[in-house]
């Protein structure tokens, strides 16, 4: 009897996740009416978004108290070319999604950019390490074309905030670090993933673990920004 259900119970995840990937995949983003309101601030929305028409301004970027807000939108990626990162450095941020999936029907990233270069361009190559409000976190990055570092969906860690429900509030740090051959993205305090440099360092994917950093925001996402820094590790 326990087995018989064991089988039904997994048999039934599974159905769900087709329901999922489509609800995922039929989502549509919505454009927002601001555009980058920071100064010295780009940002370009990912292929599949320009293909449909949308722009940086089809999403909002702007100083909010001591932070920065940014409510999307297209998928986008904001950086600032004055701000790099040489060596070992850290690039964290606290990301504060206010109300949890509350522009979208399923949970949305958002997170750290690193190791920026030709930002803007068609070989452009950067790092980011993003956060779920459900307790997931990815690691992709593009170089130009993207790659997955820790697969197409992510893993759980324990470290990642969840949200009690949808509309509920729910905070992640973020950080990016470079320390001697090592690449970690730490997630409140503790370390989600690592890599070494060759596996980011190589052919269609980073030209350098140096350069420009700044934010990733999944489609959709509303979040505060605050505590952004870049340091020693």
């Amino acid at each position: 009897m326990k087995r018989t259900m064991q089988v039904a119970l997994a048999t039934a995840a599974l159905a769900l996740v087709p329901q999922l990937v489509q609800a995922q995949e039929s989502e549509k983003s919505m454009a927002v009416k601001g555009g980058i309101q920071m100064k010295g601030w780009m940002g370009k929305v990912d292929a599949k978004e320009a293909k449909a028409g949308l722009t940086v301004d089809s999403a909002k970027f702007v100083g909010m108290g001591p932070g920065m807000h940014a409510t999307t939108g297209p998928a986008i990626t904001y950086w600032n070319p004055e701000m790099k990162g040489k060596g070992d450095y850290m690039v964290k941020a606290t990301f504060a999604e206010r109300e949890y999936m509350g522009l979208n029907n399923h949970p949305h990233p958002y997170g750290i950019v690193m190791a920026g270069n030709d930002m803007g361009t068609d070989t452009e190559s950067y790092l980011y390490c993003a956060a779920y409000g459900n307790g997931n976190f990815i690691v992709r990055g593009m170089g130009p074309a993207p790659f997955q570092m820790n697969g197409p969906r992510g893993g759980m860690n324990d470290a990642v905030h969840k949200a009690e429900a949808k509309g509920k509030p729910v905070t992640q740090e973020i950080a990016l670090q470079v320390k001697g051959d090592k690449v970690s993205c730490l997630i409140n305090g503790t370390e989600v993933a690592s890599y070494s440099k060759a596996e980011l360092v190589a052919a269609g994917k980073l030209k350098s673990t140096d350069g420009v950093v700044g934010f990733r925001m999944g489609h959709n996402t509303d979040a505060h920004i605050s505590g952004f820094m870049i340091g020693k590790p």
